[in-house]
């Protein structure tokens, strides 16, 4: 069992004070994958954050990126990103 999972949850609760947080690791979904063989895993985050409050998709994704940029290309090969506002849940 892989300890990047923590550790980018770790990152994320620290950047984000997230009031959901949750990280799936989806490498073995891609064994065989060329990404795989290179040691990064695929990897899935769902945030809920005010901090994303009045940001675009694509800054939100930023932000994910920029707090995880150091583990990009080797400890992480795929990230797939949704990264929501308080204000966007439905009561």
């Amino acid at each position: 069992m892989s300890a990047r999972p923590d550790i980018i949850r770790e990152r994320l609760l620290a950047a984000f004070t997230p009031s959901e947080c949750l990280v799936e690791d989806e490498s073995a979904l891609h064994a065989g994958h060329a990404g795989a063989a290179s040691g990064g895993g695929h990897y899935r985050v769902r945030l809920i954050s005010a901090a994303f409050e009045g940001k675009n998709r694509l800054i939100r994704h930023r932000l994910v990126y920029d707090c995880l940029a150091d583990m990009m290309h080797k400890d992480i090969h795929a990230l797939a990103i949704t990264a929501i506002a308080p204000s966007e849940i439905a009561n």
